[in-house]
């Protein structure tokens, strides 16, 4: 067999034959079918460019076997008519661990008002740094003896023996259960001007943000005014020392709550939330349920977190209305037993190059059968024209 002969035998399987160029003819309508075809490919090769460059996320759920973890508790909360200093944070577990007046890694910023800040950075609050602050402040007016040992009145113990600033009263009084009725009756607080000082805070606002580092049990946390502390293994926020207490507004606003890290397409049903109290005492509590999750990126990586979902109750706990608590605002939350299970995969290159010829094929085709239709319909009507059939 001839070479002549095996070409012309492979001709015959020439699925696309082609005609002389002097047999085609080219018209106004094909062009403008030609250039819309030609938007139409661009847009949907990008269109599946977009989805074959994300990244596909398949869901597991499983059992929670994973037991004894720390989880971290996101907090950032505005509360626009409480200062800084009548406010505090605690959090307890089912387990009997209690962190009492929370202050590491919780900030505090105090606001005017109308909501703008008055310090012009941060403030971390600890014991600590504020008794160097009132100490400072009272070296401005006398000079006192930095190795004195002031009376703590009776509420002298092992962690402190003398109370040399009001605040170390007040956390001498707290850790023995009593309450601080009357500031005025301090030494400390009379020289530092502490009642004072809580009547300005009335006036003012504040913002708590950081987090809280918890054992993976049920438990609650809670921001409400008062100085808290156990006694007799109760829990108890000391409110005597406030003027004005029945007419305390627990208005607040929530910038963000998370039990965990975020991961990519996290939902947070409290952040940019707000609460306005119709009434003075409101007690809100939010009742949280916590669903353990593992998102896994594309590298491999592993993030432990959790995402929830919550409901809410509120109510009045002033004395004229009857009912029982303490004003503030109230987190409960317990954990599932099931966990959800993330896990990123990048989409197949042949699925891109498939879908990517049945677009370039499909709309190909489909401008054809419409060019064809228009063609051959516009030359149909013109030999009727010629014909003297159509007026």
């Amino acid at each position: 067999m001839s070479f002549e002969s095996v070409v012309a035998r492979l001709k015959s399987f020439d699925a696309y034959p082609k005609t002389l160029e002097d047999f085609r003819t080219k018209t106004y309508g094909g062009a403008i079918i030609t250039m819309v075809s030609a938007v139409i490919m661009a847009i949907l090769f990008l269109s599946e460019l977009n989805y074959f460059l994300s990244v596909d996320v398949d869901q597991e759920l499983i059992v929670d076997t994973m037991r004894g973890q720390k989880m971290k508790i996101y907090v950032d909360i505005t509360f626009p008519k409480i200062g800084c200093s009548l406010l505090s944070m605690d959090a307890m577990d089912v387990s009997g661990e209690s962190q009492i007046d929370v202050i590491s890694n919780i900030f505090k910023q105090r606001l005017h008002l109308d909501g703008t800040p008055i310090d012009a950075e941060e403030e971390k609050h600890d014991i600590a740094d504020n008794a160097k602050k009132q100490v400072e402040e009272v070296k401005n007016v006398t000079t006192l003896d930095p190795n004195r040992c002031e009376s703590c009145y009776g509420a002298e113990n092992s962690k402190l023996s003398c109370c040399n600033t009001c605040e170390q009263v007040r956390e001498a009084y707290r850790i023995k259960g009593w309450a601080f009725v009357n500031s005025e009756t301090i030494e400390q607080c009379k020289r530092e001007g502490y009642s004072k000082k809580m009547k300005n805070s009335q006036n003012e606002g504040c913002r708590m943000y950081g987090f809280l580092l918890v054992s993976k049990v049920a438990g609650n946390f809670h921001i409400a005014p008062g100085k808290s502390f156990q006694s007799s293994h109760v829990h108890v926020h000391d409110l005597n020392f406030l003027d004005g207490g029945s007419t305390w507004n627990t208005s607040h606003s929530i910038a963000h709550i998370g039990f965990g890290d975020d991961y990519p397409g996290l939902v947070n049903p409290l952040d940019s939330t707000e609460q306005i109290a119709k009434s003075a005492m409101m007690m809100y509590t939010y009742y949280v349920k916590v669903v353990p999750t593992v998102y896994t990126n594309v590298k491999g990586e592993e993030l432990y977190t959790n995402q929830f979902s919550v409901t809410k109750h509120f109510k009045s706990v002033g004395m004229m209305s009857g009912e029982t608590g303490l004003p503030g605002t109230f987190f409960i939350y317990e954990f599932s037993p099931m966990m959800v299970k993330y896990k990123e995969k990048r989409r197949s290159l042949f699925h891109f190059l498939t879908s990517l010829c049945a677009i370039i094929g499909g709309v190909f085709t489909v401008a054809g059968l419409i060019d064809a239709a228009i063609y051959h319909s516009v030359r149909s009507i013109q030999k009727k024209i010629e014909l003297g059939k159509v007026n």
